[in-house]
């Protein structure tokens, strides 16, 4: 074959320069494992292993994730719900020869099973694998800057490879950041004397039909922790009805996989696409549309290990029989002379337009208002990938480059800023279609998976600020939902968790009383939006948090979002608010102000009791107050609502919980944690509602000199007192540091979206030091402890976390917002 010409590079080249992964990244070595990774607390909770990359798809689409070994182990393509396992025929593959030598690998770490027939052993044992890094050879590096990853490979071919992975994750954009695609922009440079001839081979598993739970019962059980889950157990390994076939249009070539399709279509059933660009003359495009990868993968690798190729062929549509597994794939070779270099685009699409939950309920997902519902659009998705990637990573540049460009911001802060946003398309994210009542569709993303379900209002106080900074559409389309559920009800009895933890037998409340703000807005087992308080650990008809939550968080958005001022939001969440905020009051016992806490766990702490007025409860309901005035102020100044009556009522009730809060909680130098149990902490939360209210710019809780003397005893009690300030912030010990109870649960962890919370406060009472301190401690125990892209609720001093995949973390963009003083990233404006 002859060397690549400059004219027939520039077809397919974008730029000439070698992908770099830049500053503000996280990195390891391609294949090395921990030492001493964090493992789980509990032993029901979810514990993948460290082995966690970031994420590629577009939010609510569902999204597939490649690790630091080269593996694709996590595949969220059923909505809410989670498989994690390597499918080794899944990847990517490269030969390469200089004329007298060649080697090819492929290019991940040997694997030891295919998570999808675990009994069989060694899977594709003929496949020469690439091989990790160890302390003595480095064979390259992955990094990732969410939404981009990057593998670079070095010092096993003679050539210098590199990939950049990313999906069109662009602020303010509600099309393309919800399509399912991933762009793979592979770079090839020759720095040898001699040409050198290369193929790069792309394989994939057919797998639809396998993400829909066969088990769709919303039966509630109870963990050892005393949390609810329900069963998800996917179709894993079906075949019946799949089959793969060559696609050409003007644009692009690839395969596109098919499988049985209902009518109307169903959860798991679509369509994948391989695809790469029209190549030009000295390219060749070998296709394999059909290979069985349970045996040991040798009609694949034989050929491509010798030259380059695979075995052509195009089963069009015939289709797989039961227990018939197939894959697919294309290679791609050329030859590069001495020097030269190329830039090559691969895509990954899927079109699985239909997740479900419970019984006969289902939503179609957004990127369908845009590629159509059919099932039969993998390829369009395919080919607009190919066009639009070099708009897609200039935009992906534009939108990083403010926070890039803050050098007063620690380097693994930056990082964390991109990478914690992971979560908005893995954790298990739900985007429905556009209707007239949801111009943007419904959204949500779970609290966590062990905690599977959307938007724990509670969580997204901290873990919200991400949403709101960057796709405020989504935001207000979060708490609309949350008006919405505030007036319903549901008398429904249910067990409540917290009870069989406490040895107290069985205890049941009504799911859902109105006027009540809910808890959350749903499962995905059941009727997101529409059947809200799915937890069932605590009564939250008795949270003392939640309105607060609700008010904060609505005024919050209209204020600050960065595309305006929404009066219609604003004016839709009105009346909730009030309902929530009476609802709430009458939880004030001995009528002083303050809603009471009442003795079992009722917030967001829900494993740590609270007895009378609380001073986390008390000064978000004092902030909360002061946000539902100004709500009113601006509706009636704006739309000229008649709110008097609600301000008078308001005014009320300020005025007497401010002449109280600090008469019945303040010691001298904090705010104890309530009035009446006398427990003996520093709460590390314990002027959350003062934060909102200064980062709202309403009335302060508290007064400064209270505030920072709050903070001083909060960084000695529960920072440095606690491991030395290693680990960052506990939630409750005593003034010296020490644990109240040895044993306990909540008040000896550290919660990551508190602290990253807790940080911003810091940073907004002019203590930037303290603020990145807690932050560095954090980050350090995440992204080394094989945390990352699954960062939990909690860790622990003894190496253990509890939640992974958690809403509250992306609360890191709090710090953004006081550091900055809300400076706008590019697109969120629109």
């Amino acid at each position: 074959m002859a060397p690549f010409g400059l004219s027939a590079l520039k077809l397919i080249l974008q730029r000439k320069t070698a992908v770099k992964p830049q500053t503000a990244s996280w990195s390891r070595p391609f294949g090395l494992g921990w030492d001493k990774p964090y493992t789980v607390r509990y032993a029901s909770n979810l514990d993948d292993g460290p082995w966690h990359g970031a994420p590629l798809g577009g939010f609510g689409a569902g999204c597939i994730g490649r690790n630091s070994k080269g593996e694709f182990n996590l595949w969220h393509l059923d909505g809410g719900e989670h498989w994690f396992g390597n499918l080794p025929d899944c990847g990517f593959a490269l030969f390469e020869s200089d004329g007298s030598t060649s080697k090819a690998h492929g290019l991940a770490v040997k694997p030891t099973v295919d998570a999808s027939n675990p009994e069989a052993g060694e899977p594709l044992s003929a496949w020469s694998w690439y091989p990790a890094s160890s302390a003595n050879q480095n064979t390259g590096t992955y990094s990732a800057r969410y939404p981009l990853s990057w593998f670079q490979y070095r010092n096993v071919f003679k050539a210098e490879v590199e990939c950049e992975s990313f999906s069109p994750i662009l602020p303010g954009n509600y099309r393309d950041t919800s399509l399912p695609v991933a762009v793979f922009r592979w770079h090839f440079k020759n720095p040898s004397k001699k040409p050198l001839k290369l193929s790069l081979l792309l394989s994939w598993r057919n797998t639809l039909g396998w993400f829909k739970n066969t088990d769709p019962s919303a039966e509630v059980h109870f963990r050892d922790d005393g949390s609810p889950e329900h069963s998800y157990i996917p179709a894993i390994g079906v075949s019946k009805g799949q089959s793969n076939r060559w696609i050409d249009q003007a644009n692009m070539n690839g395969i596109l996989m098919d499988g049985e399709r209902s009518n109307p279509i169903q959860e798991g059933e679509g369509q994948w696409c391989l695809a790469v660009p029209s190549l030009p003359a000295g390219v060749e495009l070998k296709r394999c549309s059909r290979w069985n990868p349970h045996g040991d993968g040798a009609e694949l690798w034989q050929q491509f290990s010798l030259d380059g190729t695979i075995p052509a062929s195009n089963n069009d549509r015939r289709s797989a029989a039961s227990n018939d597994p197939l894959s697919a794939a294309l290679s791609i070779s050329f030859e590069l002379a001495p020097g030269a270099e190329l830039e090559l685009p691969v895509v990954i699409s899927w079109d699985l337009p239909v997740t479900a939950f419970a019984t006969g309920c289902q939503a179609l997902r957004r990127y369908t208002d845009f590629h159509g519902s059919s099932g039969t659009n993998a390829a369009a998705i395919a080919s607009e990938a190919l066009k639009q990637w070099p708009q897609w990573r200039a935009q992906i540049n534009n939108w990083q480059a403010p926070v890039l460009q803050r050098n007063d911001l620690p380097e693994k802060l930056r990082m964390a800023l991109f990478n914690e946003l992971y979560d908005l398309a893995s954790g298990g994210s739900l985007w429905t279609a556009a209707t007239a009542d949801d111009p943007e569709g419904r959204f949500g993303v779970l609290e966590c998976l062990d905690y599977a379900w959307y938007e724990s209002l509670d969580v997204r106080l901290y873990g919200s600020f991400a949403l709101l900074q960057l796709w405020p559409a989504l935001d207000r389309a979060v708490l609309r939902s949350f008006a919405r559920a505030i007036p319903a009800a549901d008398a429904n009895l249910r067990p409540i968790g917290w009870y069989f933890t406490q040895g107290k037998g069985r205890v049941e409340a009504a799911r859902k009383l109105a006027g009540a703000t809910p808890h959350d807005l749903g499962a995905p087992n059941e009727r997101p939006f529409d059947a809200t308080n799915y937890t069932a650990y605590q009564d939250c008809n008795l949270w003392k948090d939640l309105a607060s939550d609700f008010v904060l968080q609505v005024w919050r958005t209209y204020k600050l979002a960065p595309d305006g001022k929404d009066l219609n939001f604003l004016a839709s969440c009105w009346p909730a608010a009030v309902q929530a905020l009476k609802y709430l009051k009458e939880f004030d016992i001995n009528n002083d102000g303050l809603p009471d806490n009442g003795g079992a766990p009722d917030q967001t702490f829900d494993d740590w009791a609270l007895q009378g007025v609380s001073a986390y409860c008390g000064a978000l309901w004092i902030a909360a107050l002061e946000a539902a005035l100004a709500m009113a102020q601006a509706l009636s100044l704006e739309l000229g609502l008649d709110t008097a009556l609600e301000q008078r009522l308001f005014s009320q009730w300020l005025e007497q919980s401010r002449e109280n809060f600090d008469k019945l909680l303040w010691n001298g130098e904090y705010y104890k944690i309530d009035a009446d149990s006398g427990t003996p902490v520093v709460m590390a939360d314990q002027l959350c509602g003062d934060f909102y209210a200064r980062l709202l710019g309403l009335t302060p809780v508290v007064s400064d000199a209270n505030a920072i003397s709050s903070l001083t005893a909060i960084k000695e009690a529960c920072f440095e007192g606690f491991e030395g300030g290693r680990l960052g912030v506990a939630n409750g010990l005593r003034r010296d540091g020490s644990a109240l109870d040895p044993n306990g649960t909540h008040p000896l962890e550290v919660w990551t979206g508190i602290n990253f919370g807790l940080a911003a406060y810091y940073r907004l009472m002019g203590e930037p030091t303290t603020a990145f301190a807690i932050c560095d401690a954090v980050l350090e125990q995440v992204y080394q402890g094989g945390l990352q892209f699954r960062t939990p609720e909690a860790i622990t001093a003894k190496n253990s976390f509890r939640a992974c995949h958690y809403l509250r973390a992306m609360a890191i963009w709090a710090l953004w917002a006081t550091h900055t003083n809300w400076q706008a990233i590019p697109g969120a404006e629109h």
